[in-house]
């Protein structure tokens, strides 16, 4: 058996859209191949991904990662959850919020508009634009950010001053990582908690295990399992490239 696992935004849709007919008509024709399961593993929480695939749409992934496999349903059955608050305690929770609103205060774009961050059960969403841009900002952001490292800055900022809290309190606390990924934000988690997080329920299930995205590059969200040994890793650029990797590979 083979399990095919992808990245949502840019791989299936386009950036924070919802899936398009030519989509679901290729994903259709892999799942009706009797020795394939698919799957989806994203950054995003689980309503967003039903705003973009459509919850219509589910019964094609026998395998359904939210927020990197924090939560984890197989079918319609969760399987696993965990919370980031939880593992990092609520007192430096709170600290490394205050670190990153204050870098955030500081931190300067053409357009600043609301929800800076977003709370995730597993992980944070830190957008230093604001999740609340339309989608002409966030296309005009992403264009800035290629040219002036917005988001690069600002994660190590935040990385610098939570490290420095950690020495001056003596504090030994799970490492905390950034990943950038789609066009306006950062995902911040627990070292481990990236996207081959959700490997360990699928990984003795299938012979062959592949994975496509889009945000491969290091430091990009896609990138650990990416090149993690137990997949067979493919970038594409656009949706439009996944339809057309699987249709080579898989002969639809």
């Amino acid at each position: 058996m083979k399990l095919v696992l992808f990245d949502i935004d840019g791989t299936l849709t386009p950036a924070r859209q919802e899936v398009r007919p030519d989509m679901l008509e290729c994903l259709q024709k892999l799942n009706r191949q009797k020795d394939i399961d698919i799957g989806f593993v994203g950054g995003s929480d689980l309503r967003k991904q039903i705003e973009q695939l459509k919850e219509e749409n589910f019964k094609l992934f026998k395998w359904r990662f939210s927020e990197n496999g924090l939560l984890a349903f197989k079918d319609d059955q969760c399987i696993g959850k965990q919370s980031f608050v939880e593992t990092l305690g609520e007192q430096h929770f709170k600290k490394f919020i205050n670190i990153t609103l204050h870098v955030l205060s500081e931190t300067d774009c053409p357009v600043k508009r609301g929800t800076f961050i977003e709370y995730r059960n597993g992980m944070l969403n830190i957008s230093p634009i604001g999740r609340a841009c339309s989608q002409s900002e966030r296309d005009d952001f992403f264009k800035y950010d290629m040219q002036f490292n917005v988001r690069l800055d600002m994660i190590q900022k935040i990385d610098k001053l939570w490290k420095l809290y950690l020495k001056e309190n003596l504090l030994i606390l799970p490492e905390i990582c950034f990943s950038i990924g789609g066009q306006i934000s950062v995902d911040v988690f627990p070292k481990g908690w990236d996207k081959t997080y959700c490997l360990q329920f699928v990984e003795d299930q299938y012979d062959e295990i592949y994975f496509i995205g889009d945000s491969t590059d290091k430091g990009g969200n896609d990138y650990e399992i990416y090149i993690d040994k137990r997949v067979k890793g493919y970038k594409v650029e656009k949706y439009q490239d996944t339809i057309e990797l699987l249709t080579t590979i898989f002969s639809l």
